[in-house]
């Protein structure tokens, strides 16, 4: 099956105050979440993004890529899937058209309803209506009847046509603006319209409350709510002289600097630590061990990194620091702000999720003596 898709994206969006399918969702925005449905299925040649004027300012040329071609809309749904098939090669043998504002839709869905469409030529996606109905008059307030429900589904999209099909019907009713799905057309035409059965999570943004409850679905889909997971690091340096200070990527002013294999940055190999142990990958040491002559002298940033790659590969993300430094020499405070700033950039973490802060040993042992720095790290990881 040679496949195309026109997605639209036509609306204004009233109901929302701006277009709904470019309300961000769950790191991405509605149209994309559409968007990527069809881009994951091999048998989709080419897709059609309908954009109104301002989205296609807005977005058209940043989402113009690959399979996708971005089109202008028209002034009704009507007109802006017409715009969207003048874009679609004539040799393909299914269309598809689906509603941008529908997020949730899957693969599996699309695809059976395109299928069904190849065999019988026309069919839409949809589900049986769960509520009770009432018809009700228009302009009136009294139930008139209640029809049997089973007979009565509620139509999604996508909803698919082979070429010529939906050819014949946007031809035949080319100046009919009114029709709220192209299978009214279709249909019209004389063409018998297959139902082939959706989900329920496949509905359609509309209010503010859709965004929640479709932000629910994709957590679910993608494995459910990710977890807070907590871990903790410490580690500590002697002061000797002739070596440089480094304390969280910063070079601080000082006639000692601290004795390690690397550069002896407690601040980094805590934080580091810290990180790895709220996802139980162990500590720093097992990847750079003190005795591999490899690692001398190595600067405590590439350890971070490393340590980021690490959590990448794990899923996780890290989503706060807090580091408590322990020194006698030198004073820390001045050095505050560029010491934060410097953790903050190095594990890719805004300011105000970074915490830096440093204590005395009021003289005891061997930090309060000046012959050692240590530092306390507690890290926040997410995952699944």
């Amino acid at each position: 099956m040679r496949a195309a898709v026109i997605v639209v994206c036509g609306g204004s969006g009233s109901r929302m105050g701006k277009p709904k399918q470019f309300l961000p969702l769950a790191g991405s925005t509605v149209a994309e979440w559409s968007l990527k449905c069809f881009l994951d299925m091999p048998d989709v040649e080419v897709v059609v993004l309908v954009l109104g004027e301002e989205s296609f300012q807005a977005h058209g040329p940043r989402l113009a890529d690959g399979k996708v071609k971005v089109v202008r809309g028209g002034s009704t749904r009507m007109g802006s899937v017409r715009s969207g098939f003048s874009a679609v090669p004539s040799d393909v043998d299914v269309i598809a058209v689906h509603d941008g504002a529908r997020p949730m839709v899957t693969p599996e869905i699309a695809r059976a309803t395109m299928t069904e469409a190849l065999k019988s030529g026309a069919a839409v996606a949809a589900v049986p209506v769960k509520d009770t109905l009432k018809r009700v008059p228009k302009g009136s307030a009294v139930v008139a009847e209640t029809p049997d429900r089973a007979e009565f589904w509620a139509a999604q999209t996508p909803q698919a046509y082979r070429y010529e099909i939906l050819k014949e019907a946007l031809e035949k009713y080319k100046d009919d603006a009114d029709a709220t799905d192209e299978s009214q057309l279709v249909e019209r035409c004389g063409r018998r319209v297959s139902v082939v059965e959706s989900s329920y999570e496949n509905f359609k943004i509309t209010t503010p409350e859709d965004i929640t409850m479709a932000s629910a679905i994709i957590e679910s889909r993608q494995g459910g709510l990710p977890q807070s997971r907590t871990g903790f690091g410490y580690d500590i340096h002697r002061l000797v002289a002739g070596r440089e200070l480094w304390l969280s990527g910063v070079k601080l002013p000082h006639a000692k600097g601290l004795l390690g294999h690397s550069d002896g940055d407690a601040v980094l190999h805590a934080a580091c630590d810290a990180v790895l142990g709220a996802l139980g990958l162990g500590e720093i040491g097992m990847d750079f061990p003190p005795e591999d002559p490899a690692h001398k002298g190595l600067a405590s940033r590439e350890i971070v990194k490393h340590t980021l790659g690490k959590v990448a590969e794990a899923g996780g993300e890290l989503v706060h620091l807090d580091c408590t430094l322990v020194a006698e020499e030198p004073k820390m405070k001045p050095h505050y702000a560029a010491m934060k700033s410097s953790l903050a950039a190095l594990f890719q973490l805004h300011e105000s999720r970074v915490s830096l802060k440093a204590k005395s040993h009021e003289g005891l042992d061997s930090i309060g003596r000046g012959e050692a720095i240590a530092c306390h790290a507690v890290a926040t990881v997410l995952s699944r």
